[in-house]
């Protein structure tokens, strides 16, 4: 798998490449691409991937969705109109078009782009919303729309805390090299308040300055990897002594299991 996150030239584009394509105000979707055709992750506009297509001589294969916000699946329905392309997407959410509706364990794979993938359940961001684990050309990857991060979590629009909590869990019995594609470029603003939950955090530190350099140059920070954000990410290091002291001080009340804790930290997400 090649990770390519500068715009591509017309000569640059492998099979097994994982390209985000910047939207909206800050969203990625994310384009995988094989021989001849691609797939595509979330697209909230059509425009970026439709650029893409006239620039590159791809087939757009099908489109996976996470879930139902508009700058998730905006560009849905002028996506099909023009490619005709094939639409998966969370079965107890109301979409604007989807042909295969998935649950968890659910599997969606494909030989072009060589992209094998497993449904997971993830409520939280919102009540069906899902995510898409799994390999793209060996290499393994999670399409986590709004549950994960890098430094934070989504907002719980829908859910409850102990879903969110729940839905992070699962994601830990993932490859720790899984590249974590996020749908949105939040990372220094996640950063800066993962900084005041564990300020002493040597590689929260370095990953910070490495994140401003990245974006100074135009440069996605995402996908992370989950071994950095096991590292790095409060909402995932929920047993850390550090983290609960933190949470415990901010909410100024003792936060005696993990789902309080994970609720004490997206309360103080939210206000900061």
């Amino acid at each position: 798998m090649i990770l390519q996150t500068t715009p591509p030239t017309a000569d640059a584009v492998a099979p097994g490449a994982l390209i985000p394509l910047p939207a909206l105000r800050d969203n990625y979707i994310w384009l995988a691409a094989g021989s001849s055709q691609a797939v595509v992750v979330d697209p909230g506009e059509a425009r970026p991937v439709l650029d893409f297509l006239e620039r590159h001589p791809f087939q757009l294969a099908a489109i996976l969705l996470t879930h139902h916000h508009a700058d998730h699946v905006g560009g849905v329905l002028e996506l099909v109109q023009a490619t005709g392309a094939r639409v998966y997407g969370p079965a107890t959410e109301q979409l604007p078009h989807c042909d295969v509706l998935l649950r968890e364990n659910d599997s969606v794979v494909f030989e072009d782009p060589a992209l094998a993938l497993r449904v997971l359940d993830v409520p939280g961001h919102t009540a069906g919303h899902i995510a898409y684990a799994g390999e793209l050309a060996g290499q393994p990857l999670l399409f986590c729309g709004d549950t994960l991060f890098s430094a934070g979590c989504g907002r719980l629009f829908e859910g409850t805390p102990r879903q969110m909590h729940d839905s992070l869990a699962k994601f830990s019995g993932l490859p720790p090299e899984t590249l974590v594609c996020c749908a949105h470029e939040y990372t220094l603003s996640n950063l800066a308040w993962a900084a005041s939950v564990d300020p002493g955090n040597q590689t929260l530190k370095e990953w910070k300055n490495r994140a401003s350099e990245l974006r100074k140059h135009g440069i996605p920070t995402l996908p992370t990897q989950l071994a950095l954000e096991y590292g790095i990410n409060p909402f995932l290091r929920l047993g850390d002594p550090q983290v609960m002291q933190a949470a415990q001080q901010w909410a100024q009340r003792s936060l005696s299991n993990s789902v309080d804790i994970f609720a004490a930290l997206r309360e103080w997400k939210n206000a900061a």
